[in-house]
């Protein structure tokens, strides 16, 4: 069913917006991104969601979801480090992603002012069905 949702939503022309909301709605949203973003590890999705359901310009967005999502992760890495959850063999792990992540993220920001919109709501929702899909094989 999420899989159907995130392609009829890549096709569809607009989301449904939500720009009545007030605080309430975004703490909410926060404590969901929090529940997620600690069981999954998928810090960024719910208020990458939530802003493209507010109707918010890219720029927007992109004030809003990132620094959510590094401040989620940052949060996670605190706890589980405090606890000493995290083992050798993951930081060892997280140290081989560095490349690709710091690749990822150059290629964001010459793409991000390339890009128009629409095409920029059509790569933030590609980009998080992978995510969906990554989570879904994950646990098969």
């Amino acid at each position: 069913m999420l899989v159907a949702f995130g392609l009829c939503s890549l096709v569809r022309p607009r989301l449904p917006e939500r720009k009545a909301t007030g605080w309430l709605a975004d703490a909410g949203i926060g404590v969901v991104n929090g529940l997620l973003g600690g069981s999954t590890g998928l810090g960024g999705i719910v208020p990458t969601i939530w802003c493209g359901l507010r109707g918010w310009p890219r720029d927007e967005q992109r004030a809003v979801f990132q620094p959510t999502a590094v401040a989620t992760f940052l949060m996670s890495l605190l706890w589980l480090g405090g606890s000493g959850t995290v083992s050798p063999e993951a930081v060892r792990l997280f140290a081989a992603g560095l490349p690709a992540l710091a690749a990822g993220t150059a290629l964001g920001w010459v793409l991000y002012g390339r890009l128009d919109e629409g095409a920029f709501r059509r790569v933030i929702l590609a980009l998080l069905l992978v995510s969906g899909l990554a989570l879904l094989l994950a646990s098969i």
